[in-house]
């Protein structure tokens, strides 16, 4: 049987072991392999590596058994090893990516890729005078709802596209009143790397410039709602990192969009993320697996008069989109794209620029919180092997 060597470095945390551990490489060796071109299948071997051996064990166990390591050099050392995946907190990313880079392994990495640009950019520029695959997750770009989003767009669906607006987030728990929060506690230290700009605004990024046009400048506003939460260990600490951003971005065309992220608002709407399209001949709202639009014709034409219930149900008018496209797990599907790439050098997109992209984006946007003005972005792509 064919295999790949994947070293998965901090694997351990939530998203880590959920969504790239037991929803993606496991579930494709369970598939048994990814399809080649050739026909072809390849199945990952992964080799869990972390700080924590009892944590490791535990996580190899539940899986149905894997090699396991808390020495990175040993692991990056073995030539069976051709993968080497971080998902670890963002400030230890760039020391051991770094590693793997000198060692000759291709890069696949969560996001953010760095906590500055300039970091994000080094690493890019590693990996291509290495020559070697580098990739970065960029998973919101698979969820059928926004496949939907982006086939509208390149069908012409919207006309001329005028603004976006996305919502996203929801209450998570402070630990104060014995319901464990569900997210870890570095997520709100911005010294561990944390905060809700620095994380999601590496995913609007890539879903502002890869489905609609590229972002050319941001007004963002940030907030630490929380000040205190309780840790995993029960104690509590001072929160020193953004909970909620509101940020406003202009796009190439004249396209504006706005997006809030909160860790601090309680949802009512269809999803935990919502996208709206709006354009001169429709319009579309897409959550994380569902789309829904309201074409020119079907446009209700409402008359303000706050003095009578309205006559107009305005979530009628609105279509369902059929369901088209895989129901894959969208973190899976990217795995099998960065494998395919390395093995077979198949298309690929996705690489540790467009992260510095999005490093940049959130950098960017902390910039403009503090010192409460647009900030315009800069172009990385003709001079990134410079800019570093």
């Amino acid at each position: 049987m064919n295999t790949i060597g994947i070293i998965m470095n901090g694997v351990t945390g939530r998203m880590g072991t959920n969504q790239h551990l037991i929803r993606s490489i496991q579930a494709i060796r369970e598939q048994g392999g990814v399809r080649l071109p050739d026909g072809r299948s390849v199945v990952p071997k992964p080799l869990l590596v972390g700080r924590n051996q009892a944590k490791l064990d535990a996580l190899a166990a539940r899986i149905g058994g894997c090699e396991t390591s808390t020495d990175i050099q040993t692991a990056l050392s073995r030539s069976d090893m051709e993968i080497y995946f971080d998902a670890q907190t963002t400030n230890r990313r760039v020391t051991d990516v770094t590693l793997a880079i000198a060692a000759g392994k291709h890069i696949y990495c969560e996001k953010p890729t760095a906590v500055s640009t300039v970091d994000a950019l080094k690493l890019h520029n590693l990996a291509s005078a290495a020559g070697i695959c580098s990739g970065v997750v960029q998973d919101k770009l698979y969820l059928p709802g926004l496949l939907h989003l982006k086939h509208l767009v390149d069908t012409g669906f919207f006309g001329r596209i005028l603004s976006i607006r996305g919502e996203f987030g929801y209450w998570v728990f402070t630990g104060h009143d014995r319901i464990a929060p569900q997210r870890p506690s570095w997520n709100y230290r911005a010294e561990d790397g944390g905060g809700i700009i620095t994380d999601m605004l590496c995913h609007w990024r890539y879903v502002l410039d890869q489905i609609f046009a590229p972002v050319t400048a941001v007004s963002c506003l940030g907030a630490t709602h929380i000040p205190e939460r309780i840790d995993e260990n029960g104690q509590p600490y001072a929160c020193t990192a953004d909970d909620s951003c509101y940020a406003t971005f202009t796009l190439d065309g004249g396209i504006v969009a706005h997006f809030n992220s909160s860790w601090t608002t309680r949802v009512k709407r269809d999803d935990l993320v919502t996208i709206q399209v709006d354009g001169t001949h429709g319009s579309a709202v897409a959550g994380l697996r569902e789309c829904r639009i309201q074409p020119y014709a079907a446009t209700p034409k409402p008359v303000w008069n706050p003095d009578i219930p309205s006559p107009i149900n305005y979530y009628d008018g609105w279509t369902l989109l059929p369901q088209t496209t895989s129901d894959e797990n969208g973190f899976k599907v990217q795995w099998e794209m960065f494998i395919r790439h390395v093995l077979c050098g198949t298309p690929w997109k996705h690489t540790l620029l467009e992260g510095a992209k999005g490093v940049q984006l959130a950098e960017c946007g902390i910039k403009s919180w503090r010192e409460r003005r647009w900030i315009d972005i800069d172009d990385i792509t003709e001079n990134a092997e410079h800019s570093a």
